[in-house]
């Protein structure tokens, strides 16, 4: 095939609809020289990229795929895409490109296209803004992924950053990096738009974004109690470019009401439907064409932050909640052959008395008159209604707490103890779909002791694949000179990907501990129970070799909530090869290890580079 042929075929195939491609390809075959081509060209229709622009001018603003329109139907999210897919979402969002080969790949199997978000430095992680070293090397990480990915034919923007504005020194530094990796990107990729996400719009983000960074294709903003208003405070302040909505569902645990005590209380899950619903329509379905190039709901599936049951849109079963419900008659599937049931608020007396028994009921009513099936559940309370991307542990549960009445809409509770705690109230219909209310309460006397069941070996604090339970959050000394990659992609002991770690300066000492909670210095409950283990195993190299470092497990202690084990070996010096290191525990209690790694180092010379890779708790005997 020459490459005129080439040129030919590759456009009159690709202006085709998906499913009439060899369809017409064979209609076109009118000699043995052409049917030979067939294979040739099929494999280019797979590799053809998607070319996506955003059209328009003064707040009248389209984002079109392969010339036709492309409103933003989106979730951000772990949860289940064909899910995502048949109830009419045609994208989702990244925060990290780690795996975004593996998130593309996803897409594909499912037909969405994926926001691929670039995750860029932290203050509170020890990213520094002024640091050369540091932004040219998320610089060079960046454009190398760009390169790598830039013809996906589902791919369809990028994001550089998510609210690494917040609690940042050195803003004016931090824009001036973004803008300037803005133009890098369109240098390697004028096919596809390149932004920015922040958290809400504050004045001071508005007009930062108009100083600093002119060569923005669009903004991507993550606004929860906000969001009903947020199109019209865009407009407001006279921002002339459009906006995604990258993050929109319920209020946050940091916007809404307390009760007397100071918790945050949760809507119920029947007027988070109604939240998601008048975000959409204030700020996103009435800006279609205009200032909004569509959203992506928070979270399309379950985590825990602040509560288990906070922003996720679907239980851990995969029951959908009225916050999909909504979604979906917005996304166009108007035709709801189900409905979730709807439940009211808990009617409890949230002080319980010195016997620490109280009664509660709430009311529940299914639409289409299906059966109702209820279920309560007593949880110890997070003690964490911060902002916490990385989300936290399961809190620990108490399944005996409900002595009477499971299974209908009043029980009898009888607290553990002191301390606090939040009483669920969960109703199924049979038909996939459930509800639920939560309140939180307090027992009265001393809090009762932990005991963790014990996990199952092999426990791993780091991997590919694994949903991490330890987060590397816990950063010690010179913090600034510390730059971690999770997701290194350069040799990796196993997998596709590996932890590299970086000692920027030429003297001092840093560290980091995996926590969990993560960023807890033994403050709040969690850890593990890892007793069935008897070594940690971890496989480590350095850059060049000879770099020396100190690693450990456990270790915190004089907390409320310690460790209940230490254990380390001395300084290691490191090959350049992978090499396989292990800690023993003999004899150590293991009933609660909330430090599930570690390490350190003192540098009186060049900066160096190590990586970290398979790090888990096993049985050896």
């Amino acid at each position: 095939m020459t490459q005129k042929d080439a040129f030919l075929w590759r456009n009159t195939v690709a202006n085709l609809p998906k499913e009439r491609v060899y369809y017409t390809i064979m209609k076109k075959i009118i000699s043995s020289r052409l049917f030979l081509m067939v294979m040739t060209v099929a494999s280019m229709v797979t590799t053809v990229p998607a070319a996506v622009a955003i059209r328009g001018s003064n707040g009248a603003f389209t984002l079109e795929v392969d010339g036709k329109p492309f409103f933003i139907r989106g979730a951000g999210g772990g949860g289940d895409k064909a899910l995502l897919k048949s109830l009419g979402g045609n994208s989702f969002r990244t925060w990290g490109a780690g795996d975004i080969d593996k998130q593309l790949a996803e897409a594909r199997k499912h037909g969405l296209m994926v926001m691929c978000g670039f995750w860029l430095g932290h203050t509170e992680h020890g990213f520094d803004y002024t640091n050369k070293r540091s932004l040219e090397e998320t610089e060079a990480e960046v454009l190398s992924i760009v390169e790598r990915i830039k013809d996906d034919p589902n791919l369809l923007v990028y994001t550089l950053g998510n609210e690494m504005e917040l609690n940042n020194p050195h803003r004016p530094e931090m824009w001036a990096f973004i803008n300037h990796l803005v133009q890098e990107v369109k240098k390697r990729d004028p096919h596809h738009p390149v932004g920015t996400v922040i958290a809400e719009i504050p004045t001071q983000n508005t007009d930062e974004l108009k100083r600093h960074c002119p060569d923005l294709d669009f903004v991507g903003i993550n606004s929860y109690g906000g969001c009903a208003s947020l199109a019209a405070r865009w407009r407001q302040a006279g921002m002339k470019i459009p906006f995604i909505v990258t993050e929109f569902g319920t209020r946050g645990s940091w916007e809404g009401p307390k009760d007397a005590k100071g918790t945050p209380l949760e809507p119920n899950s029947t007027k988070k439907g109604d939240m998601f619903r008048l975000a959409y329509e204030g700020s996103i379905e009435i800006e279609k064409g205009r200032m909004c190039l569509g959203s992506y709901a928070f979270t399309w599936g379950w985590k825990v932050e602040a509560t288990p049951t906070w922003h996720g849109m679907l239980l851990p079963d995969g029951s959908l909640l009225a916050a999909v419900e909504e979604v979906q008659k917005k996304w166009g599937v108007t035709r709801v052959v189900n409905n979730c049931p709807q439940i009211g608020d808990i009617q409890v007396s949230t002080i319980a008395p010195m016997d620490n028994t109280l009664t509660a009921s709430v009311q529940g009513m299914d639409p289409d008159g299906d059966t109702l099936k209820w279920q309560w559940s007593l949880l110890s309370d997070t003690g964490d209604y911060d902002t916490i991307g990385t989300g936290l542990a399961m809190p620990e549960g108490w399944d005996d707490a409900i002595v009477a009445g499971q299974g209908t809409p009043k029980v009898t509770v009888k607290l553990p103890g002191g301390g606090i705690y939040i009483l669920y109230a969960y109703c199924f219909d049979g038909k996939g779909h459930a509800a639920y209310a939560n309140i939180p309460v307090y027992g009265s006397g001393a809090e009762p002791k932990r005991v963790l069941k014990p996990r199952d070996m092999p426990c791993t604090v780091y991997g590919d694949d694994v949903e991490p339970f330890w987060y590397p959050s816990g950063y010690m000394g010179q913090v600034l000179a510390l730059k971690v990659e999770e997701n290194c992609r350069e040799n990796p002991h196993s997998g596709e990907t590996c932890m590299k770690i970086s000692y920027l300066d030429h003297y001092g000492w840093a560290g980091i501990f995996w926590q969990n909670p993560p960023n807890d210095w033994g403050e709040k409950a969690g850890g593990a129970n890892l007793s069935k283990a008897d070594t940690l195993v971890f496989w480590a190299r350095g850059e060049k070799g000879g770099e020396k470092v100190n690693f450990w497990m456990g270790g915190l202690k004089g907390k409320k909530f310690s460790d209940t084990a230490s254990a380390k070996i001395g300084e290691v010096v490191l090959k350049k090869e992978w090499t396989r290191y292990r800690i023993p525990l003999d004899g150590q209690d293991l009933s609660c290890i909330k430090s599930g790694f570690g390490f350190n180092l003192a540098n009186e010379g060049d900066p160096f580079t190590f990586y970290l890779d398979d790090i888990s708790y096993v049985t050896e005997k």
